[in-house]
């Protein structure tokens, strides 16, 4: 969903597993969808890992405890690696994560996340230890993501870190722009440089 990116304060959903694909993010099964439906998306996000076989909740996964909850995913190292899919970066967002932060993303999935208004937030390891430390000393510990200054402050702590970001994606981030909407808010400049070239 379009939507202007500023700062984001929020408790954090907890997920230190390592190198999470984007198979585990959205079953190859839901690819046949010929909707976008961002609830649908949303609704089967970590699909086989929150039910069991028969279709049962499965209570051990943290989605489905309701102990944690919020806009932002902590992730594990190697985030959204495998299959170049859009559809994780969807389900994502659909879910209604807004940041998720990890010490590595795949290139690919981080792009696609950007592309669908996710801000990926890549920390020090150290940094993202602390992270999980403090959610789980305290789940309604909160982190505010402040994209204009690009930094991500642990609010248990105090402690913060700078992160980068393409400056195009971030001005398209703030302004709720996707690549499409980009290129008409910049019409005049375009049909300008089109006459400039012509002889």
């Amino acid at each position: 969903m379009k939507q202007k990116f500023n700062i984001v304060t929020s408790t954090c959903v907890p997920l230190p597993l390592e190198n999470v694909d984007t198979d585990q993010i959205i079953p190859a099964r839901f690819l046949k969808a010929t909707t976008r439906e961002e609830k649908f998306f949303g609704d089967n996000l970590f699909r086989d890992w929150r039910y069991r076989p028969d279709g049962s909740l499965n209570t051990d996964f943290v989605l489905n405890d309701p102990t944690y909850g919020g806009q932002i995913l902590v992730a594990g190292k190697n985030f959204g690696s495998g299959s170049s899919r859009e559809h994780a970066a969807w389900a994502i967002a659909g879910y209604g994560f807004r940041v998720v932060v990890s010490s590595f993303f795949a290139d690919i999935h981080k792009n696609n996340e950007l592309n669908n208004f996710v801000l990926p937030v890549v920390v020090s390891e150290a940094f993202l230890q602390e992270l999980f430390d403090s959610i789980y000393a305290d789940p309604k510990m909160e982190v505010e993501v402040n994209l204009p200054e690009q930094t991500i402050t642990n609010k248990a702590t105090g402690k913060s870190e700078h992160f980068e970001i393409n400056a195009y994606k971030k001005h398209c981030l703030m302004n709720g722009l996707d690549d499409v909407d980009f290129l008409v808010e910049n019409r005049g400049k375009v049909e300008a440089f089109e006459q400039a070239r012509k002889y």
